[in-house]
C-alpha cells in the first residue's frame, strides 16, 4: 500500500458535520422549540470530533445496535473497527420526556447553539457491562468507571447531528485546525509521511528523543497532536502544556514538526483507546502512529497494580494497523544512560549498564513539592514554564479544611490560625468560618441535608478560587460527608495545597460545650437531621491532622497544625 492510500480517512471519507449558512439559521428558528441539552465538557469534545471528522465515519452519536455491537466485538454494525462508545448520556428525569423522532438543541454551558440532533434510539446504559468489555475493570478508582458510574447519565440517546458550529475556543486559535485544514497543509508542505505523537502530559526529554528516533526510523515529518480535551485528573492544565509544547517544538529540526491542539475527551482505557487514537491518526493525514509503553492507561488499581500490561496496547494497535491502513511505530520505556550521555529505549541496553528514569509523572510530583529536576529530565524552558503555574509549595495557595462536630472546637482553632498567617504575613487570608459563610453566602439555605451539602460546596468552591490566586482559606464547616470533602480536596489540589484537619472532639464534650442546646434539642426530637444525633457524621479516613481539643487548647492545635503545613513546604 503506497503513502498516498494510506492518507485515506478511516471508512474512506472524511466527514463533516458542519451545515451551510442557510440551513444554520432554519436550525436556529427551529431550535426554539426545542428542548435544551447543555453539553458538558466530554460530550463538548464529542461534538467537536464528530463535527469535524476526527472521528471518521461516525456521522451521529451511536444508536444501541452501534454501541452493544462495539462492546461486544469493537466493530459498528456495519462492520467497520471502532474501539470504544460515542454516545451522548442524559439523566432519567430528561429520558422520561424524550423518544425516538424528536429533535433536541444541543447548547454549550453558556447557552450557545451548536447542534440539533434527531434522535432514533434511546436505551438505559449497561454500566456493569460497558465497564467490563471497555475497560476491563468495574474498579472506581478508574477515572474512566468514575465518570461512568458517577457523572454519567442513566441513558443514552442516539441520532444524527446538524451541526451549527463545533465548540468555541478563545485559546491558541492558531493550533486548532481540523482534520481537513491539517490535511490541506500536508500537501501544502509536500509532506506524504507523517508519524502521530498523542500525549496529555508536556514532553520531557524521554519524550522529545522517542519522536525524533520515530522521524528517523520511519523517514516522516511529526504530527504532535497534544490532547487539549478533558484529560485525567491531576494532571497539568492545558494552557500550561501548550506553553510547554510551544517551547519543546523549537528544539526540533527546523520545518519537520506541526503542532496541533487535539479536542479529544480521554476515557484511560488502555488498548482500546490506543486503537481510537490510532484511528484518529489516520483521520488526521497521518500514515504512522507511535504507541508507547502503557498507552492511554490510567496508572494503577486499589491494589497497587497497573489496569493493563505495557506492552496491551501496542500489541492491540500492531494487530489492526493493516485493517486500519497505519504504520504502528512501538516505542519502550525512554531510559537516560548517564555515562553515555545519551538516552535510549530501555529494551536497547545492555545488561549491567546504568541507566535513569525519570517518568512524566516523578517530574510532575517533583514541580508541586518543590523538588529539582535533573537537566537531563527535562528542558530548562519546560520547567520555568511549570513553575510559573505550580511554583514550588512555599508560593503556593492552601485551605485548611477543618471538619468535625458542632461544639468540636473547629472555629476557635480556625481563629488562631487565621491570626498566625495574618502575623506571617505572606500571603492574603480568608477565614470561612460556618457562621460567616451561612451569612454571606448561603442565607438562603435551610438546615436540610442538601442544603448543608450545597453549604459545604459554596465553602469549597470559594476556598480553591482563594487557593487558585496564591492565598490561604482557613474552613471550618461540619462538612460531615465523605464525597463533597474528597471533591473539594480534588478541585483544590489541582490549585495548591490541601490539608484536611478532622477535630475529632468527641459528641460528650461537644454536648457540654453546646450553649445553644441544639443537642438537647435534637435529642428531644425538636430539630431533625442533626449531625451527630439522627444523621450521621463520615469520619475522615485519612486527614492530615486529626486533633482533640478536649485535651488540649486551641493554640496547641494550631501549632499542630502549623508543624504539618511547615513539613509539607507551605510556610
Amino acid at each position: 500500500m503506497n503513502d498516498n492510500n494510506r492518507v485515506t480517512p478511516h471508512g474512506s471519507e472524511l466527514v463533516n458535520l458542519v451545515v451551510d449558512d442557510e440551513r444554520a439559521l432554519l436550525l436556529k428558528e427551529i431550535a426554539l422549540n426545542l428542548p435544551d441539552i447543555t453539553l458538558n465538557e466530554r460530550q463538548m469534545c464529542d461534538l467537536e470530533m464528530l463535527a469535524t471528522g476526527g472521528f471518521s465515519p461516525l456521522k451521529s452519536y451511536m444508536i444501541r445496535s452501534d454501541y452493544e455491537s462495539i462492546l461486544d466485538r469493537m466493530r459498528l454494525q456495519d462492520d467497520t473497527l471502532w474501539p470504544i462508545p460515542i454516545c451522548m448520556d442524559i439523566d432519567e428525569l430528561r429520558a422520561r420526556n424524550l423518544e425516538a423522532g424528536q429533535s433536541v438543541a444541543l447548547r454549550d454551558p453558556e447557552g450557545y447553539l451548536l447542534a440539533v440532533m434527531h434522535i432514533e434510539d434511546l436505551w438505559p446504559v449497561e454500566r456493569e457491562k460497558e465497564a467490563q468489555q471497555v475497560y476491563g475493570t468495574l474498579d472506581q478508582a478508574h477515572p474512566g468507571i468514575d465518570y461512568l458510574y458517577k457523572t454519567a447519565g442513566d441513558y443514552y440517546i442516539g441520532g444524527q447531528l446538524e451541526v451549527l458550529s463545533p465548540p468555541l475556543h478563545s485559546d491558541f486559535k492558531q493550533l486548532r485546525m481540523t482534520p481537513a485544514e491539517i490535511r490541506s497543509n500536508f500537501k501544502k508542505f509536500g509532506w506524504k509521511r507523517m508519524v502521530a505523537f498523542m500525549t496529555r502530559n508536556p514532553i520531557h526529554r524521554p519524550q522529545y528523543e522517542m519522536t525524533l528516533n520515530a522521524m528517523r526510523e520511519t523517514n516522516a515529518n511529526l504530527l504532535l497532536l497534544p490532547i487539549a480535551g478533558m484529560t485525567k485528573p491531576g494532571d497539568f492544565d492545558h494552557y500550561t502544556r501548550v506553553r510547554c509544547y510551544r517551547r519543546v517544538v523549537e528544539h526540533y529540526p527546523p520545518d519537520t514538526i506541526m503542532l496541533n491542539l487535539l479536542p479529544l475527551a480521554t476515557r484511560m482505557s488502555g488498548p482500546r483507546e490506543a486503537l481510537l487514537h490510532a484511528i484518529v491518526a489516520k483521520n488526521y493525514g497521518c500514515t504512522h502512529f507511535i504507541t508507547g509503553r502503557d498507552h492511554a492507561g490510567p496508572g494503577l488499581d486499589c491494589n497497587g497494580k497497573p489496569y493493563y500490561k505495557s506492552d496491551d496496547a501496542c500489541k492491540l494497535t500492531e494487530q489492526y494497523s493493516d485493517e486500519i491502513g497505519l504504520t504502528i511505530v512501538p516505542f519502550s520505556e525512554m531510559v537516560y544512560l548517564p555515562f553515555e550521555d545519551e538516552f535510549r529505549c530501555a529494551d536497547q541496553v545492555p545488561e549491567g549498564t546504568q541507566f535513569l528514569t525519570l517518568s512524566g509523572s516523578d517530574i510532575r510530583d517533583r514541580i508541586r513539592t518543590g523538588r529539582k529536576i535533573p537537566e537531563w529530565g527535562t528542558f530548562p524552558e519546560v520547567v520555568e514554564e511549570l513553575l510559573k503555574a505550580y511554583p514550588p509549595p512555599r508560593k503556593q495557595g492552601f485551605t485548611v479544611f477543618l471538619t468535625g462536630l458542632s461544639g468540636a472546637g473547629k472555629s476557635t482553632v480556625a481563629k488562631v490560625l487565621y491570626a498566625r498567617f495574618l502575623e506571617i504575613g505572606d500571603r492574603p487570608v480568608t477565614l470561612l468560618d460556618g457562621d460567616i459563610v451561612r451569612h454571606n453566602l448561603s442565607s438562603e439555605l435551610t438546615f436540610s441535608k442538601e442544603h448543608r451539602d450545597i453549604n459545604v460546596q459554596r465553602i469549597g468552591f470559594v476556598a480553591s478560587e482563594i487557593t487558585k490566586n496564591r492565598g490561604i482559606a482557613v474552613c471550618a464547616p461540619i462538612a460531615p460527608y465523605t464525597a463533597t470533602r474528597d471533591e473539594i480536596r480534588k478541585t483544590i489540589e489541582a490549585y495548591g495545597g490541601f490539608i484536611e484537619v478532622h477535630v475529632s472532639t468527641p459528641i460528650e464534650v461537644c454536648e457540654k460545650r453546646d450553649r445553644k442546646g441544639m443537642y438537647a434539642k435534637a435529642r428531644a426530637g425538636l430539630i431533625k437531621g442533626y449531625t451527630g444525633v439522627d444523621d450521621p457524621y463520615e469520619t475522615p479516613q485519612n486527614p492530615e491532622v486529626t486533633i482533640d481539643t478536649s485535651d488540649i487548647t486551641p493554640v496547641e492545635a494550631a501549632h499542630q497544625i502549623i508543624l504539618v503545613l511547615q513539613k509539607k513546604g507551605f510556610i
